[in-house]
């Protein structure tokens, strides 16, 4: 499926870059059949829902090379911000447990060339080698703030800036996380959902 021209005006890529992103569309449908990637409800929508609301974290942190992805499940937003990113010099690291998962992401970077690197493990077992070393790191729908900051407090305390898209809960989260930590919190609009929000998380100090 070609994206769709009311997608078009809000992705801002490069004709190569949109290439590629219908690539990706056009797998994901393909491998969904057998697989079971994404949430079928959300199939049919996988422009907004999926691509231009991965490419949104894009623009929150421009001068970044290397991002880290974790949950990264069928490629959102790690994949599509490794596709995007690439004439910036972006690489994105993908961690996913799931195996079947990983065999797509694997396969999508290839038939796009986009610098994507899959890891097939656990999350805890990855963090630890990117601590000082990764720009940002990111979740999608994976886990609470206040687990999401259990995972990663070691690369924020080093640095790393935290983009975590949350939904209509997300200041509920951010009020029950900062009775474990003192951190910014930039609590920012969802360009696809009125009701979402995206948090950057930095500075981060445990209470405890």
């Amino acid at each position: 499926m070609i994206a769709p021209a009311s997608a078009h005006a809000n992705l801002n890529v490069s004709r190569e870059t949109l290439e590629k992103l219908e690539l990706l569309e056009r797998e994901l449908r393909r491998w969904q059949a057998i697989k079971n990637l994404v949430g079928p409800a959300t199939l049919d929508r996988t422009w907004d829902r999926h691509i231009v609301d991965s490419l949104q974290l894009l623009d929150l942190a421009p001068e970044a090379k290397t991002w880290v992805d974790l949950g990264s499940g069928a490629g959102f937003p790690g994949l599509v911000l490794a596709i995007a990113g690439q004439e910036k010099g972006l690489t994105v690291h993908l961690v996913e447990s799931n195996s079947r998962k990983c065999a797509f992401l694997r396969q999508i970077a290839r038939l796009t060339g986009a610098p994507a690197v899959v890891h097939e493990a656990r999350l805890e077992a990855v963090i630890p080698g990117f601590v000082g070393k990764a720009d940002v790191v990111s979740a999608r729908a994976l886990a609470s703030l206040t687990q999401l900051l259990e995972w990663t407090e070691p690369m924020l305390k080093a640095g790393t800036i935290g983009l975590f898209p949350k939904g209509r809960d997300a200041e509920s989260e951010l009020t029950e996380a900062l009775k474990r930590w003192t951190f910014k919190a930039d609590v920012l609009p969802s360009r696809t959902d009125s009701e979402a929000r995206i948090l950057r998380i930095t500075s981060i100090e445990s209470l405890t």
